[in-house]
């Protein structure tokens, strides 16, 4: 029989509610959301179980893989780096990884990366499916490639290349790997799960993976993947990738930094409830409130080369957009980032609030039969401000 755990104040009831028919009716197995408001924890729930085999309960410390959602992660890790003076956001990439100017992208500026205006969503060599999980492979593979259009002139969503591109700005700048950075200078500091590359002791905490039910109408990936040698294809299909990769010991290890962190809803929502409220929580203090400002100026808006649809970003961070794959309650200023199959994490500064949803059930909405857990639960915590 199905039970929510966890801790859920008076006041925010209707987000329990919608979590709990997110598993009767909107196809949940397991899964965690959070919410903090002015940097107090006032929703930290979860249920369900963490195995397909439905006999492993979901804990209050399960993790779980949330693709893209990791991009926020790495945003902030640039933007810290950025405030301490270590990194110029509009120098050239060049000025930090020489070999990143080969094919005429010598001028492209560190911003672009961030903001999907690099023309380098895709990786042109076909690389073999193991390159995924090798660093030097992916990082040599991105300096060689010529970009797929004017770097500046357009925007497309860099799903796999993003963590790679920024990650290894990060690293020759600051000399250690994101992962590393963001352990040692965030999520430590925050007593916050959140991981890009699982350590070996935690592993066994890790939810396996469910795939999406087949959809019952065409979606959004049969356009984009029609053609696998479009921009479009060679972003998701090279290197190519089984689907059970993301339940192995080489994923969770590896550091993937566009696609495979790991945490729980408390982990993501910590981290956002600092940035929701100028950028300190319980006296950690990870950016100024004029550097969270800088970080949030809309870069991208529009048509995605990529993508197909309109996306909106700013700096590394993705910016809500009404009608586009980032619907974040009213906020006006909100931003954060999704990832694939239903995880998110996102800070509204006006409203001091931060959320947090993480779940192993990754669905694939459509026009007609839309993805509604997010939206349920966001809908109820903002109607309970109100």
């Amino acid at each position: 029989m199905l039970t929510i755990d966890g801790h859920c104040e008076p006041r925010f009831t209707a987000v329990r509610e919608e979590f709990f028919r997110n598993f009767t009716e909107r196809g949940d197995v397991g899964a965690s959301v959070c919410v903090y408001l002015d940097g107090a924890l006032v929703v930290d729930c979860w249920g369900g179980h963490a195995d397909a085999a439905r006999t492993s309960p979901w804990t209050a410390d399960t993790l779980v893989s949330v693709a893209s959602t990791t991009k926020g992660m790495v945003a902030l890790c640039a933007h810290m780096l950025a405030e301490r003076g270590k990194l110029d956001l509009d120098a050239p990439v060049a000025r930090y990884w020489p070999e990143f100017a080969q094919a005429g992208k010598e001028d492209i500026p560190v911003r672009w990366l961030l903001s999907h205006r690099a023309g380098l969503p895709a990786i042109r060599r076909t690389l073999p499916a193991e390159a995924l999980l090798d660093w030097s492979a992916m990082t040599a593979a991105l300096a060689e490639s010529a970009p797929w259009w004017t770097p500046g002139s357009r925007h497309g969503y860099h799903a796999i290349t993003f963590g790679h591109l920024v990650g290894e700005v990060i690293r020759r700048v600051d000399g250690r790997t994101v992962g590393a950075f963001l352990r040692e200078e965030v999520t430590r500091p925050l007593h916050a799960d959140f991981f890009i590359g699982v350590p070996e002791a935690i592993d066994a905490r890790a939810a396996t993976v469910l795939p999406p039910p087949p959809p019952a109408e065409p979606t959004i990936w049969d356009t984009i993947l029609a053609d696998p040698d479009s921009v479009s294809g060679r972003t998701f299909l090279n290197p190519p990738r089984n689907a059970d990769l993301v339940n192995t010991r080489a994923w969770r290890a590896a550091e993937i930094p566009g696609a495979n962190g790991h945490t729980s809803a408390r982990g993501v929502a910590r981290v956002y409830g600092a940035l929701a409220r100028g950028g300190e929580i319980d006296g950690i203090r990870l950016l100024t409130p004029a550097a969270i400002e800088r970080a949030i100026v809309e870069q991208s808006s529009g048509r995605d080369e990529v993508l197909t649809l309109p996306t909106r970003f700013a700096s590394g961070f993705m910016l809500g957009m009404a009608g586009g794959v980032f619907e974040c309650g009213p906020g006006q200023r909100t931003f954060g980032h999704p990832g694939h199959g239903g995880s998110i994490g996102f800070a509204d500064p006006d409203a001091r609030l931060a959320f947090g949803y993480v779940t192993n059930q990754y669905v694939i909405g459509t026009a007609r039969h839309p993805d509604r857990r997010v939206a349920s639960l966001v809908d109820a915590v903002y109607a309970a401000l109100r």
